[in-house]
Formats: structure tokens, sequence, C-alpha cells
């Protein structure tokens, strides 16, 4: 799988762009803030839907436009792909496959897969929980498309369990509220409306989270033994990278995740309306549901400690980039073909030991995408790819010496 050429309407800093790409190796060269990174962003945009940089659209548009336009021509097993996206703040945004329309933007999710590695993936390992559920998730949608509607689904239930937990709150708490003067039916009878309701959105919540949180365990469970080797080759064995589930669930069976069990959905459906049962006081306290995948996290760990607050700088960059390392053995092994890899502005933050072995790994990659700010930056072993140089938002090939 490669991109063959990339077309820009208004996106970031390009007024309008055509790029030729071919298999190998491309290098992207420039001084920061000249628009390389726009490329490789709008890349991923095609294959995800979203940026790796912003959590938002509108940063997308180029500034004075309604509307950005990013199309990319997808070359599998000798057939091409045409994808369109225009992007508008706002409003929906909308998709063409091969010229067609579609339904969902989402249709188009599968048709391109990249795994693209950055600065900011360091807040994989010294972020956020969040930063890590959403490597997962993104993981899981690049493995099978539709979990993007799982995930959808969820965070909906999430949202309007949320919402009734506030509504309620006050009958939860009370057992009784003002009323008109035109209600006096018995102010239990509010109460009782309010658990049943509750009772109701616990099974909604149980029902789609335990989809995705054994979807999740499977993965992990798949991903470990690829984390492990990514993680070696890159550090040239200096520590045992691992990484366990933390679960959200009471603590018997959060122990059970952690050790790397995969229980059944219909179990890890009574798992979690269990546990919510066990948190419904503090819930109702706070008015946010306090169990389900949204409240999970990975725990990274380089032999016996924790990553995070342990890990020296360089290892901390070292597990992140055998996160993304890992990922991406683990689609290829999956899909029998190479997703587009992407190192955006990486080779700067790595020692020399590393770069070289990371070139060695990616040497044989169908597609790979760099930026650099220098040329110096790039292995001299990659320094024979094709090369651009982006300057103002003009991207120009760079004529190869022959000396």
């Amino acid at each position: 799988m490669y991109v063959r050429h990339l077309s820009l309407g208004s996106f970031r800093s390009y007024e309008t762009a055509e790029l030729p790409l071919g298999p190998g190796v491309t290098t992207f060269e420039g001084l920061n803030g000249q628009g390389k990174t726009n490329l490789v962003e709008a890349i991923g945009y095609l294959a995800t839907l979203g940026s790796h940089r912003v959590a938002q659209d509108a940063p997308l548009v180029r500034h004075g436009a309604e509307q950005a336009v990013v199309r990319g021509v997808v070359v599998r097993d000798g057939r091409e792909t045409l994808i369109e996206l225009e992007i508008t703040p706002g409003r929906a945004n909308r998709a063409k496959l091969n010229r067609s329309s579609v339904a969902r933007t989402r249709e188009v999710l599968g048709s391109l897969r990249t795994v693209l590695f950055a600065p900011e993936d360091l807040a994989l390992v010294k972020g956020d929980p969040s930063e890590r559920r959403r490597f997962l998730d993104d993981l899981l949608v690049q493995r099978q498309p539709r979990w993007a509607g799982v995930r959808g689904d969820y965070d909906k239930v999430v949202k309007q369990r949320n919402a009734l937990l506030k509504s309620a709150a006050p009958v939860l708490r009370k057992g009784s509220r003002r009323r008109p003067a035109y209600d006096q039916g018995p102010v239990e009878d509010d109460r009782a409306s309010a658990l049943h309701t509750l009772d109701v959105w616990d099974q909604h919540l149980a029902q789609v989270g335990s989809s995705l949180l054994y979807a999740r365990l499977r993965l992990l469970r798949d991903l470990g033994p690829y984390l492990a080797t990514a993680y070696d080759e890159v550090s040239a064995g200096q520590s045992d990278a691992r990484v366990t589930y933390r679960s959200s669930l009471h603590d018997e069976a959060a122990a059970r995740l952690a050790e790397g069990e995969v229980p059944e959905i219909p179990e890890l459906a009574e798992l979690i309306v269990d546990s919510l049962a066990r948190v419904r006081e503090p819930e109702v306290e706070r008015g946010i549901t306090l169990v389900g995948p949204h409240r999970d996290d990975l725990v990274l760990g380089l032999g016996d400690l924790p990553a995070k607050g342990y890990a020296s700088h360089g290892e901390s960059w070292s597990f992140a980039l055998g996160l993304r390392l890992a990922a991406f053995q683990l689609l290829r092994t999956d899909l029998r073909e190479d997703p587009v890899l992407i190192l955006d502005d990486v080779f700067a933050e790595l020692d020399a030991g590393r770069r070289s072995r990371l070139a060695g790994l990616i040497a044989d990659c169908e597609q790979v995408l760099i930026t650099a700010a220098v040329g110096d930056d790039i292995p001299p072993e990659l320094r024979e790819s094709a090369r651009f140089h982006v300057k103002r938002g003009e991207v120009n090939p760079v004529e190869q010496s022959t000396a």
C-alpha cells in the first residue's frame, strides 16, 4: 500500500498543492513552520479522519477559506483508489471514494492505513490516560474500521448517562424535590423512576462497553510480543518493555485483566454492571460515570518499574517509538500488506545509535514518509531517497547528486 498522489486545497498553509509520491522512502526537508508536517498530517487525516496535532478540524482549514479539500490516490495490489475529503468546520464533513459520495465519512476508513510517529507521541509515555486510550482505539479502527462505530456509540452512551446522573442527582440524593402544585404524586415514585432509568442506561453502557473492552484486551494481547521486540531493537536491549491494562472495574475484576486475562463479552458486561452498582453513590454525588473503558488506562513498564516517572528521556522516546513500530508490525501481519509509515520530525530527537537502528528497521517498508528540519538529521543510509524541499508552503523536488 502506498500513496501515489496527494492534492490539497486550502489545507493548513497550502492554498493548493499537488504532490507526486511513490514507494520507498520520501523525505520532506525544511525549517520549522514551512509546511512539511502539514503534508504528512493530510495523509494521516485521509487514513484516520483525525489529526495527530489538533483535536478539532477548524485549524486544518486555511485562514480565510470556508473549507479544506484533501485528495489522495492510494495504490493497493496494483489497484488505485481515490479518497476525497471535504473538511468544513461547523458542518458535517463529506467524503467520496472513486468520485462516488459515501453516506458517512467513516466509510472511507480502511482505504488507507498509516502509522504515524511524531514528537507528540511522547505523551503516550508521559501524558494523561486519554493519550494511551486514543492510541489503543485508533489502532483498533486501523485494524478493523467497524470499531469506529462502536467507539462512537459508546461515547454517546456515556454522554447520555452523565446527563442523567446530573439531572436526577437531586432526586437520587435526597429522595425528594420541589413539585408543582398540580403534581401531588408520591415523591418516592420520582426516585424509583430515576433508579429504573439509570438501570436501563447501566445495561446500555455494559452492552457497548463490554464489546469495546473485549476488543482492547484482545488487541493488547496481540500487540505485546511486537512491542517487546520493537523496543529491544530500538534500544539495543537496554530494558524490558511491557504493557498492562488498568481497568476501572472493581478490584477483583481489574486484577484479572491486569494479568492478561480476556473474559468473553457477556462476562465483561456482567462485570461492568456489578462495578457500576458498587460506585453508584459516588457517581450520583459527582454526576459522572466512573466505570467503563473511558476511565481505563495502559500501564507502560520498563522491567519492574512504570515508565511514567521513571524512564529517562531517551527511554521514553524509545518506548513511544516501540509502540508505533509494534502497531506497524501488527497491521502488517494482520493485513498482509504494509501501512504507510510516517515519521514526523523524529530523527532530530534520537541519538546516533537509535537513528541508525531505526533506519535499519524501516528499510523494507513499502512506503515511508519522513520530515526533517535539516538533511543532516536523516541517517546516511536514507539520504539517497526521494527528497523534497519545503519552504513557505512550496514543495520542490531536490535533485540527487550523481557524484
